[in-house]
């Protein structure tokens, strides 16, 4: 009986080995893919993390730049913007004390660039300062042609006293020009 015995209990403790060492490698395996799972979530949240610092900083970089950026491009002209572009250099006669009006205005096609025909007077000094003003302007101007001559016309006072007056035709080419 005791025979009997051994053998029941060793069939039982072999069957019960089998049994835990399939549920053992059963485990192990389950354990093994969460882990690998675990490892790719984590590797694609760390990219996920990355590309959003990326673009976090690339953001922050364009707030930096966007002042410079708004300043570089007041000094390039637009099709678009030609108006506004006149308007100014109007506006630079009147601070000189000159009076300025476009005559024409011309767009190359073959060449990038803006011919710009324009009519000013007043003083001398006035003069003077508003081509010294158009020079030193933002944008990126060529004169091609400039006939400046000297005109008298009386007093407003007293119509006895002649007072200088010079008129200035001239043509500015804006190189600055974006079609």
């Amino acid at each position: 009986m005791q025979n009997n015995f051994s053998k029941i209990s060793l069939s039982l403790s072999i069957i019960f080995f089998i049994f835990s060492s399939f549920a053992f490698f059963y485990f192990f395996q389950v354990t093994n893919n969460n882990k690998k799972e675990s490892q790719f979530a984590e590797t694609q949240w760390q990219t996920e993390a990355f590309r959003r610092n990326e673009i976090k900083t690339l953001d922050r970089s364009v707030k930096v730049i966007e002042a410079e950026r708004a300043q570089l491009e007041t000094h390039f002209a637009q099709s678009s913007d030609i108006v506004p572009f006149l308007d100014a250099i109007e506006g630079l006669a009147s601070k000189a004390g000159a009076k300025a009006e476009v005559t024409s205005v011309d767009i190359l096609k073959d060449q990038a660039g803006l011919i710009v025909g324009m009519k000013a007077s007043g003083t001398f000094s006035g003069l003077y300062k508003f081509l010294t003003l158009l020079e030193n302007s933002p944008y990126e101007l060529d004169f091609v042609s400039m006939d400046m001559r000297k005109e008298t016309e009386l007093s407003r006072e007293d119509k006895s006293v002649p007072v200088p007056k010079w008129n200035v035709v001239f043509k500015i080419k804006l190189l600055s020009f974006i079609e």
